[in-house]
């Protein structure tokens, strides 16, 4: 594949811009050689500018996603979660999708990719994918909601189907950690609103076996999705 065309898809201009990045020399391979504007795409390192090639596709991104940001491209919303990303990443192609989404108000771990497959696969309810949640209540605990949470015949107001039953443990008067294999719509929030009570706060740590690892928010980072198992 040209170079060319990588690099537009790359989110580094159009085609025409690209072109003149290279003509202007300012893509070098490892060795510091300029690569011209007519060059196949060599693969390994590559530098524009001085910085690294951004990852080739498929990538996989791990966003700490603070408060106050939504997980859609609709500006109109408020600030989104692509602010976060150097402004190139808007225009990769395949686009960046977020695996799931957590709501303005919820912090915590969240993936992107432009791999369509994993983004299914990730996604998809047959996975039973766990997610790992912090919760802050408005109210303290009664004593019940635990066992009600772990049994598995909960339900949600709108829905014939119980949830499944969820790991919980209790951290204080007003705060849990609760794990839950399903991806249904605002999940946690609903969950203990069905139980009378208001979530203050919600942090997603973490999905399967992989967690933020100290990542810094607002920062992200290349992930490898091996992790999640």
């Amino acid at each position: 594949m040209r170079l060319v065309r990588v690099l537009a898809g790359l989110g580094y201009g159009s085609r025409s811009e690209v072109e003149a990045l290279l003509r202007r020399g300012r893509v070098l391979d490892a060795q510091g050689h300029a690569l011209a504007a007519s060059a196949e795409d060599p693969g390994g390192e590559l530098f524009v500018d001085g910085q690294a090639l951004d990852p080739r596709p498929p990538l996989v991104l791990l966003l700490h996603k603070p408060v106050g940001y939504v997980c859609t491209r609709a500006e109109d919303e408020g600030p989104t979660v692509y602010e976060l990303l150097p402004p190139r990443f808007a225009s990769r192609r395949p686009i960046l999708a977020t695996v799931g989404r957590l709501d303005k108000e919820t912090s915590g771990f969240l993936l992107l990719t432009d791999d369509g497959a994993l983004l299914h696969r990730l996604t998809s309810p047959r996975q039973h994918l766990t997610r790992h949640y912090r919760v802050e209540l408005a109210d303290p605990l009664r004593g019940d909601e635990a066992e009600a949470l772990r049994s598995g015949t909960l339900m949600l107001r709108g829905e014939d189907k119980p949830l499944r039953p969820a790991q919980v443990v209790e951290l204080g008067p007003t705060r849990l950690r609760v794990s839950v294999t399903e991806g249904r719509y605002h999940l946690v929030r609903r969950a203990f609103g069905a139980l009378g009570h208001r979530v203050a706060s919600l942090h997603r740590e973490g999905m399967g076996a992989a967690g933020l690892d100290e990542l810094p928010e607002g920062e992200w980072r290349v992930f490898d999705p091996a992790r999640l198992r």
